[in-house]
């Protein structure tokens, strides 16, 4: 099964690419959405962030976790921080090869499986997970201006981009780097060319 692991910072237009390759095609996980399952109620990531961060995080009667409350918690200060990483990103990384294995057993193998990743600097060994990284890339100034355009503060966007790797950093992880300095329809054309070219190939 061709794997492809999605990244691009904030503003970028991941989001955007990820939904046109799922519409062409792509079978899609979300990083996102693992990382939250990996906290849900009764799971051991969320009992042992509770054994680390208090057990007052956890809902006496249903085990849900106040993850508002973990939040200010674990992003006091850069070692609950690490602490908090510690403790998920194994376990996001567990679920995400139990979620490849499932769909490489369950689909048909000429389907391709896209990963899209919020943070492509905390997935451990990621060249070790995919065949191709994909990376969408736009200068940082005007990510802040989309960002700002779609409601987000200017601080806000920049504390989460700071938070982020960067351009540099995701330029050289990459296998394939695609433009989105321009238009939304030249965005979705190189999409539509880089599948077109892989489905050609025999997604090999």
């Amino acid at each position: 099964m061709y794997t492809v692991l999605l990244a691009g910072g904030i503003g970028s237009g991941k989001s955007t690419v990820a939904s046109e390759l799922e519409r062409l095609g792509c079978r899609r996980i979300d990083l996102d959405r693992l990382s939250r399952e990996v906290l849900d109620a009764g799971t051991a990531t969320t009992r042992a962030v509770a054994d680390a961060f208090g057990q007052d995080l956890l809902d006496p009667r249903t085990g849900e976790l106040d993850r508002a409350l973990l939040a200010s918690r674990a992003f006091a200060s850069a070692e609950a921080t690490a602490l908090l990483e510690s403790i998920e990103l194994p376990a996001i990384r567990e679920l995400l090869e139990a979620r490849l294995t499932e769909l490489a057993a369950a689909g048909d193998d000429t389907a391709p499986c896209l990963v899209e990743v919020p943070l492509l600097d905390r997935l451990a060994d990621a060249d070790g997970l995919a065949d191709e990284i994909v990376v969408v890339s736009c200068p940082a100034v005007l990510r802040r201006e989309r960002a700002i355009a779609r409601g987000m503060t200017r601080e806000d966007f920049d504390a989460r981009a700071a938070g982020q790797p960067s351009d540099e950093w995701l330029a050289d992880h990459a296998t394939t780097i695609i433009d989105n300095s321009g238009t939304s329809e030249e965005l979705l054309s190189q999409v539509r060319r880089w599948y077109a070219t892989r489905e050609a190939n025999g997604w090999r």
